[in-house]
């Protein structure tokens, strides 16, 4: 079943149709489906009835509290990249127990944070950090829970942005300072290693890159057990892709059984991270028509979603599909759907056949649950967004409307001087 779907010609979130959300709340306007999320977290997590695990949803992919709470009241776990999604996840009500830090740049304050609120591991990227985090968790008279990222050196086949495990990322220690960390870390104060943590990207599509990766781990983990480290958890990211177009990425359930074929032998606890599979289905924008243009060259649908609103397609060429609210069955155009942002770069389609609308007409632009909102800014000083969760019949203003006031407040001081 999908919940996002036509009915009488209208089309409806869940139980709602699109067009009264925007009468209700404007546009531009996120609309997330409380079903497909619950759907989408149980099919995924479902998949690892096998194994000893925990599902930790990825905060970055869309941190809205009322999603955390949805999420965690299914189960779910956090994983978080700094102190204010810590600060979210903890807020929405889920036990530190279940959250895991990842990131490759957590300041002292955001270590104290973690450690005060207990969190179940840290995901540990360098030596530096590593050092940090003894001598923080000494100081409070803590012991913080760590696992090193291991970077596999793994092509993960998807765009180069979202590739995280490879020699020449950011991310991770390879092999052979992993396991020099993990003596250091043995040795250390304050810390007890109890995992092992590999992410090597996003959006992925097929499941060769995870197995291979899957592989040069375990051949880590016995070499870690031959050095008398007792490893509790084997946190796997995430990763999983979907279909925005025509990509056809595996399902959570082949994924794992892939997976318990490998781990079953292996005690272990199982931590995964998903984020984009969970939530990236989950929501639309809904944008208005704000005016049509004709050029010799090309033409324009001007709506009033921009790069600011959803920067994916800018940042990283990504398509979504775009369809009418309230189709009418009018011929198709070729056109560019493009934003107000004094920017060329400003654009949710270039190049897109879609049937032509008509000024004051709606849009909506599907696939935008996940790196949607949370990368929304307020370039050009627009507001950003509302936020609205539906559930059956039931519609929920989970994030307001940004006012102009808003996006003044933390500088008024400027105008005392």
């Amino acid at each position: 079943m999908h919940f996002f779907e036509y009915v009488d010609g209208q089309l409806h979130a869940e139980g709602v149709p699109a067009a009264e959300l925007v009468r209700r709340f404007g546009t531009p306007l996120y609309v997330y489906s409380a079903a497909t999320l619950r759907r989408h977290f149980e099919a995924f997590d479902s998949a690892f009835a096998g194994l000893p695990h925990i599902t930790c949803y990825s905060v970055k992919a869309n941190s809205n509290l009322g999603l955390l709470k949805l999420l965690g009241q299914c189960g779910a776990g956090m994983d978080i990249v700094s102190g204010g999604e810590l600060h979210r996840a903890l807020t929405a009500g889920i036990p530190a127990s279940r959250i895991v830090y990842s990131g490759v740049g957590k300041r002292e304050a955001e270590i104290r944070q973690a450690l005060e609120a207990n969190i179940l591991m840290f995901n540990v990227e360098s030596m530096g950090e590593l050092e940090r985090l003894s001598s923080v968790a000494s100081d409070m008279g803590k012991t913080a829970r760590i696992s090193l990222r291991i970077n596999p050196d793994v092509d993960p086949k998807t765009h180069p942005y979202i590739s995280t495990g490879m020699k020449k990322n950011k991310f991770g220690l390879d092999i052979e300072q992993s396991l020099a960390a993990y003596s250091r870390a043995m040795t250390l104060p304050g810390i007890e290693p109890v995992g092992i943590d590999c992410h090597i990207g996003s959006q992925l599509t097929t499941l060769e890159p995870f197995m291979e990766a899957l592989d040069r781990i375990i051949r880590f983990y016995d070499r870690l057990k031959g050095m008398g480290l007792r490893i509790e958890y084997l946190d796997l990211g995430g990763g999983l892709g979907i279909t925005y177009n025509e990509e056809e990425p595996p399902h959570p359930a082949e994924f794992g059984k892939a997976l318990v074929g490998v781990l079953k032998d292996h005690p272990m606890t199982l931590i995964l991270e998903p984020g984009r599979v969970i939530a990236g289905n989950s929501g639309i924008l809904l944008t208005e028509v704000v005016y049509t243009k004709k050029t010799p060259s090309k033409d324009f649908v001007i709506v009033d979603a921009a790069m600011n609103d959803l920067v994916r397609p800018s940042l990283y060429g990504s398509f979504h599909a775009i369809k009418e609210v309230t189709p009418k069955g009018r011929p198709v155009l070729n056109v560019d759907v493009v934003g107000p942002i004094c920017e060329s770069g400003d654009f949710l389609a270039k190049d897109r056949d879609l049937p032509a609308v008509e000024q004051g007409e709606l849009l909506a632009v599907f696939s935008a649950g996940a790196y949607g909102f949370t990368m929304s800014s307020n370039y050009n000083s627009r507001t950003r967004a509302a936020e609205v969760l539906v559930d059956g019949d039931k519609a929920t203003l989970v994030r307001r409307r940004e006012t102009y006031d808003d996006l003044i407040a933390l500088e008024k001081d400027a105008l005392n001087g």
